[in-house]
């Protein structure tokens, strides 16, 4: 996913977010920290929502189902691959990818999964721990082997 294709794709997701905690356009616009107006337009799809408005969701509303289930995963997750193209720090646990992953390969108790919506590519340790993302499939099986 690129930040275009994240922007296109949340953009029509801020109201559904919005209505998911019962905010007002007023609260919503302000947490945003764009004008009532600029929320309206962009609702009512008549513009686009900017990356800065996009990433700020993402943070403020990372437990949104709505936003969690559009991307497959913790959205600040899926940002942070897209942002720095590989993330390569342990990670918290996961739940070893029993919703939006594929396994695509198994290597020494080592998981490289796909995300069948952002189509990134993660490895899990042993005990589901992420120590590695990328939305590039070689440089994610290269990181693999070398583990």
């Amino acid at each position: 996913m690129t930040q275009d294709e994240i922007v296109d794709l949340l953009t029509g997701k801020i109201k559904l977010v919005r209505t998911e905690l019962g905010y007002t356009q007023d609260k919503m616009a302000d947490i945003l920290g764009i004008s009532k107006k600029t929320l309206v337009q962009i609702e009512k799809e008549r513009i686009k929502a900017s990356w800065t408005v996009i990433v700020a969701l993402c943070a403020l509303f990372r437990n949104s189902e709505i936003l969690y289930n559009s991307l497959g995963g913790d959205p600040l997750d899926v940002m942070e691959v897209v942002v720095h193209e590989y993330v390569a720090a342990p990670k918290e646990k996961t739940w070893g990818g029993h919703v939006w992953w594929k396994e695509v390969h198994n290597y020494n108790g080592y998981k490289l999964q796909q995300n069948v919506i952002s189509k990134h590519y993660r490895i899990l340790d042993n005990n589901n721990h992420r120590i590695y993302s990328s939305f590039d499939e070689k440089e994610a099986k290269d990181r693999l082997k070398e583990i």
